[in-house]
């Protein structure tokens, strides 16, 4: 039972709070008008001047004295404790690789931020950067691949030098090409040196594989069986688009290749799902997805501790009791009226 106004002490016996009632009830019954204390005597005179007559305010007071005392015993047979409480958060994070796609069909130009045209890959990286953010408990890397993978930004929960190190990811690193399969095993790879419950890959790529020993399939056979997930995005419009280079030159992309049956299919073997991402909206809307999906499990454990404080009212029950009885026999002594018969 908590105390009013004292949030931090409980009662561990409040059911002895009931013999309060008693207390009333006793100053109740003391204080009923009565005979005064007396002695008959035939010659009452010779007695007049002996002792006090009995006073009802020393009564009272000792009345007073007892009743306190009466009070501090019932509190603390109710046992108030002190609470010394805390809780322990154990976070079960989540190891994220950001499998992104750096060829330099990523360089098309067909997204918008505030109505300026921007190419897919600044995109990304402006999704990837706010979802970093949300992500506070969990450990997040990044792989990048074109023709081949190479790793720009490892597993870290320094999230601040994450964000700082995204424009490692560019094109022109590796040679061009868009190594599906090869960058998800170099994710998987990565993510198996994670001592976490929870393995999480994010593919995000706008073209076909076409480079690359192993196929996006067996590449999402061997995270699986690493216990890994898989989510992958789509990310660009179809059509023919021109690809201007940080040299200057401006080349054509050809024909738009959007291999949508196996992102599918990888998405299937990993255990998650298969998005596509035409405008930056729906890149954003499809990141906060996979966030809301993909929650560290947090657990909390209150810890209660009790001090007891007993021994407080119960030495003030005891001192009261003690000073009553002194004033009982010294102070507030009484001699009974000498009544002539």
């Amino acid at each position: 039972m908590n105390v009013p106004f004292l949030p931090d002490i409980i009662l561990a016996r409040p059911e002895w709070l009931y013999a309060l009632v008693l207390l009333p009830l006793m100053a109740w019954w003391r204080g009923k008008p009565g005979k005064a204390p007396a002695v008959n005597f035939p010659t009452a005179f010779i007695l007049k001047d002996l002792g006090f007559k009995a006073k009802s305010s020393r009564g009272n007071t000792l009345l007073g004295w007892v009743l306190f005392s009466l009070f501090a015993a019932i509190v603390a047979l109710a046992r108030p404790q002190k609470v010394i409480s805390h809780d322990e958060d154990k976070t079960e994070g989540i190891a994220i690789c950001l499998t992104v796609d750096v060829s330099l069909s990523m360089l098309i130009e067909d997204f918008y931020i505030g109505g300026s045209p921007v190419n897919r890959l600044t995109a990304a990286k402006r999704v990837m950067r706010d979802f970093i953010r949300g992500r506070n408990n969990d450990r997040v890397g990044i792989v990048a691949f074109a023709g081949a993978p190479y790793q720009p930004c490892p597993l870290t929960l320094d999230h601040e030098w994450l964000e700082s190190n995204l424009d490692r990811v560019q094109t022109g690193v590796m040679e061009d090409g868009t190594a599906i399969g090869s960058g998800l095993a170099a994710a998987a790879r990565r993510l198996d040196k994670e001592d976490v419950p929870s393995k999480v890959i994010i593919l995000l790529t706008d073209g076909a594989n076409n480079s690359g020993k192993l196929s996006p399939q067996d590449a999402a056979k061997l995270a699986a069986t690493l216990g890994q997930k898989i989510y992958t995005i789509a990310i660009g419009t179809p059509g023919v688009h021109m690809i201007p280079l940080p040299n200057g030159r401006v080349i054509t992309s050809g024909r738009q290749e959007f291999d949508e049956g196996t992102l599918q299919e990888v998405a299937r073997i990993g255990g998650g799902n298969f998005y596509m991402a035409q405008d930056l909206s729906a890149l954003k809307d499809i990141f906060d997805t996979i966030d809301r999906l993909e929650k560290s499990e947090i657990k909390k454990r209150s810890i209660v501790e009790t001090e007891e404080l007993f021994f407080v009212p119960a030495a003030l029950a005891a001192a009261l009791l003690a000073l009553g009885l002194l004033l009982r026999f010294t102070l507030l002594d009484t001699a009974p009226v000498a009544v002539a018969t």
